[in-house]
């Protein structure tokens, strides 16, 4: 689970109109041409959006089918699996813990796990939270996307993930360049769980979901392998064009880095609550804004602290992250003036042109 560039990354989407929630922001017919070009030009099975314009005003749509077998519809904003959004909720409650002075940004990982980060080229006592949630560590990517593929119910412990990445030589000295990596958010996990006593669903549940009022938004508990409310069916295109179900899986070996469960609607208002500075101090919000290139997710992209901003072809930037799992993909932004839009395809494509596809439909749902 990653952004949307990347293999562990995110994908695209497809198409039958919703009942909208409200009457539409951005001009109705832009926003389901995008889907129903998602669906039937890039293969996607279905494709959901929420839309918020500056006024406030919300539409759904939805296209494509919610299974492929029975060709049911998709459910209007049904519960799907958010993938590496994830890591913007685990940054946030690291955050909290910032401003309450129980973690310092730019304090060691040993620190809080003293002497677990260790190996070729890896020492946890020169390696800083900030690096962590900034994605600028230098660590290894703990992910094994086939091993995931083909045994998807799998059960795996933090511990267990950490040490696949510690068996790999570190990436670059910390500090020195950014690049993707889902370790850094298992390790972000680790830290919260260490200084708060608690499991890192329960602090996202209590600090994040609840505290906004986020009722289809979940941490999976261990074992759980379901998606509770309606949702579409994901899935993954075989070599030979055939669909594979992946709707139920564990989403233990995403954990901090992207396990959580919510609806296109719910992510939005998540993102609205932040940059609205609702769930942190106005120092920490900064911060989390203070964004470094990442170039290799895209032009002018650049990444904070799990949060990542875009820059607008009607100028301006969104701010958000996105995320795939196998099954699903998502892509976002919302900007400064309250217009927001989050696209979930259920599938993982794997296809440039499609990723693309799905990024140019967030960027003109939000400038038209």
């Amino acid at each position: 689970m990653a952004v949307t560039v990347t293999a562990v990354a995110a994908a695209v989407v497809a198409g039958i109109l919703a009942p909208a929630t409200a009457s539409a922001g951005p001009r109705p017919d832009v926003v389901q041409q995008r889907l129903d070009a998602l669906v039937q030009k890039d293969r996607v099975p279905a494709a959901l959006a929420t839309v918020k314009d500056r006024d406030g005003r919300t539409r759904t749509y939805t296209a494509g089918v919610g299974d492929a077998a029975t060709r049911s519809k998709v459910p209007g904003d049904g519960q799907v699996r958010i993938g590496s959004n994830t890591k913007a909720f685990t940054a946030v409650v690291a955050l909290q813990l910032v401003a309450e002075g129980k973690v310092g940004l730019d304090a060691s990982v040993d620190t809080y796990l003293p002497g677990l980060l260790r190996g070729d080229g890896i020492d946890g006592r020169n390696i800083t939270v900030r690096q962590l949630l900034q994605q600028t560590s230098g660590l290894p990517d703990y992910v094994n996307q086939e091993a995931i593929l083909n045994d998807p119910k799998r059960y795996f412990e933090p511990r267990e993930l950490l040490d696949a990445a510690l068996a790999q030589k570190a990436h670059f000295a910390p500090g020195a360049q950014w690049e993707y990596s889902n370790t850094n958010y298992l390790l972000a996990g680790m830290i919260v769980q260490k200084v708060t006593g608690r499991p890192i669903g329960e602090e996202i549940t209590k600090r994040v979901i609840d505290r906004i009022g986020l009722r289809h938004t979940y941490f999976p508990v261990p074992g759980d392998m379901t998606i509770h409310e309606a949702h579409p069916k994901g899935y993954q295109r075989a070599a030979d064009g055939s669909l594979r179900d992946y709707t139920e899986l564990d989403p233990s070996w995403g954990w901090a880095a992207g396990a959580m469960v919510s609806t296109n609607t719910d992510l939005t208002r998540f993102y609205e609550a932040l940059l609205g500075g609702r769930l942190l101090p106005a120092a920490q919000l900064a911060q989390m804004r203070t964004t470094v290139p990442a170039d290799a997710v895209g032009p002018g992209v650049r990444y904070g602290l799990g949060l990542i901003s875009r820059p607008l072809s009607c100028g301006g930037l969104s701010w958000g992250h996105g995320g795939g799992i196998p099954g699903y993909s998502t892509f976002g932004g919302t900007t400064e003036d309250g217009r927001a839009v989050n696209v979930t395809l259920t599938t993982v494509t794997g296809n440039a042109d499609a990723d693309k596809h799905a990024d140019q439909a967030v960027d003109e749902a939000l400038c038209r």
